[in-house]
């Protein structure tokens, strides 16, 4: 069946968002440039904790074997100094980043003593805030800036939010894609302008359809009871599935709940998604307004920094959001400056629970699906949002995360209610005809395969990630720990019989050693005192 008449069948009833993306796939095609949306680059951040052979949560320092968390390039520490946070290059071939992912496992693991790590989004082994050590990067101004950042994350949101670990999609457009949109549209905006325009155009559109990330690939239905620890006020609002496991019967992704990596205090933020300049001066006035309940912590009490500021975010990253547009910040560049000054460079995707059931955190089916949903979203019309469409999306967004697999749920598109699978449907059926563009050089058609086996998931629930966890609970009459320990112990055993080649063990050691080395020339170089550092910083227009 050719494009046109596959996408014909599935998209009969065509809605105008499928008319507009027909008609741009159209005009590739027509021009006979449609193979120029392959090819964008992926890469991925992986955060997991270390777990001590006791089950709990690592009280030693980041291994030095591994390198210097503040410049290895791969492998640093996120919060904690026991959460691990692996970083790929950019590749355009998806397995190619994450077989470069399961070379910085195999390499850890080798390494690692009498410790694994924790394949789950939702911490174990976790016993209140004071068990969760904050991560350390050595005595240089950026070091303590990154470390008092920390602490004032403990302040405001406590230690045991900021232990959640998840995976993070980096995605950037094909380059020579954009020239090519920019004639389409007519365009006559600089090509960086038009290229800032059209990622934002591709955020708005995932904050309106990014709740399917979470039904597919959400696999936090359950947590330890341990993570309230000081706040047993919330096990109200949860069901006891066994012995110290919490859960939601129909829950996807807790970790991107309102009891998870979210904060309620930033819901209010008005954050401007309708251009760079509104994102950048939006996200730029939070970082400059005084908040009161910050206020009363202090920022540096006899000596000794809190926080890093007491304004509504210390810094950009303190915002969280399930997507980010990014450029690559120069050394002590502010990110806001570094979008200001060059522009959008890909996209971050934020809301990818840890897949509990593949060894690095995440299957190629995944990352293909991705990569055909942010081209679904780039090539759709994007009208401006308002308020109002981010109450809806973030309303949206907390239902699929908490009752995702409910049957029957509904949620809200535009001024009417959807079924939560007629939507889905809808969604993938949109992304049809981008994955036979993809796949159009492959026999083997692996865009159109990762997007039928999500149909499969749409169609029965307990197919999905979320699902299979509860059920391996129940089949093996484990609570959350024992079985989330269980399946890590499996990947850690995969690891360990897979032994890195000499070559890329060798380069994984220089790279630690040189990662050493510069985080001592890092500090051998500061000449200011942290103080004027932190004035300096915050000061960059």
């Amino acid at each position: 069946m050719g494009w046109r008449q596959t996408a014909i069948s599935f998209l009969g009833n065509t809605s105008k968002l499928a008319t507009n993306l027909l008609t741009r796939l159209d005009k590739l095609i027509d021009s006979q440039q449609d193979h120029l949306i392959r090819g964008g680059l992926k890469g991925i951040e992986k955060e997991s904790l270390r777990i001590s052979g006791n089950g709990m949560i690592a009280q030693t320092p980041h291994p030095a074997a591994l390198g210097a968390a503040l410049t290895h390039p791969h492998i640093t520490t996120d919060y904690s100094e026991a959460l691990l946070e692996f970083i790929t290059p950019p590749f355009a071939e998806s397995r190619e980043t994450l077989r470069f992912m399961e070379d910085i496992h195999r390499f850890v693991y080798a390494n690692l003593t009498d410790e694994l790590l924790l394949a789950a989004s939702m911490p174990c082994g976790i016993d209140g805030d004071e068990s969760i050590p904050i991560a350390e990067y050595g005595s240089s101004n950026i070091g303590k800036m990154k470390h008092v950042y920390r602490h004032g994350l403990w302040h405001r949101y406590g230690r045991a939010m900021q232990s959640i670990a998840g995976i993070h999609f980096n995605y950037s457009v094909p380059a020579r894609l954009w020239p090519v949109l920019q004639r389409m549209e007519r365009s006559r905006l600089p090509i960086q302008e038009f290229i800032d325009d059209a990622y934002f155009g591709l955020i708005r559109n995932f904050f309106r359809q990014g709740w399917i990330i979470l039904y597919l690939f959400g696999a936090s239905p359950a947590i330890c009871r341990n993570f309230f620890k000081g706040r047993e006020q919330l096990f109200a609002g949860f069901d006891d599935f066994v012995a110290h496991t919490l859960y939601h019967p129909y829950a996807t992704s807790l970790r991107m709940s309102d009891i998870g990596y979210k904060s309620v205090k930033q819901a209010s933020l008005k954050i401007d998604y309708n251009s760079l300049s509104g994102y950048v001066a939006s996200l730029s006035r939070a970082i400059e307004t005084p908040y009161p309940e910050y206020q009363k912590i202090g920022v540096k009490v006899n000596g000794e920094y809190r926080q890093l500021s007491s304004n509504i975010l210390q810094i950009e990253n303190e915002f969280y959001s399930t997507i980010r547009p990014k450029q690559i910040a120069k050394s002590g560049e502010k990110p806001t400056l570094a979008l200001k000054r060059r522009g959008v460079h890909y996209v971050e995707i934020r809301l990818l629970d840890l897949d509990l059931f593949a060894a690095v955190g995440m299957q190629e089916q995944t990352a293909l699906f991705l990569e055909a949903f942010l081209l679904t979203c780039l090539l759709q019309e994007s009208p401006p949002s308002d308020d109002r469409e981010w109450s809806v999306n973030n309303d949206n967004q907390l239902a699929v995360a908490h009752q995702g697999r409910k049957p029957g749920l509904q949620l809200q598109r535009g001024e009417q209610s959807i079924s939560l699978q007629d939507w889905a449907l809808e969604i993938l059926d949109l992304m049809q005809p981008v994955c036979e563009l993809l796949d159009q050089d492959s026999d083997d058609r692996p865009y159109g395969r990762a997007l039928q086996r999500q149909r499969s998931l749409v169609k029965d629930p307990e197919l999905t990630p979320s699902a299979r966890i509860l059920a391996g609970m129940r089949q093996t009459g484990m609570p959350f720990a024992p079985f989330a320990m269980k399946v890590s112990e499996q990947h850690q055993q995969w690891f360990q019989g897979r032994r890195l080649e000499d070559d890329v063990a060798a380069l994984y050691r220089r790279l630690a050693e040189q990662s050493h080395a510069r985080q001592r020339e890092v500090e051998a170089r500061d000449d200011l005192g942290f103080d004027e550092f932190l004035e300096r910083y915050f000061a960059q227009k």
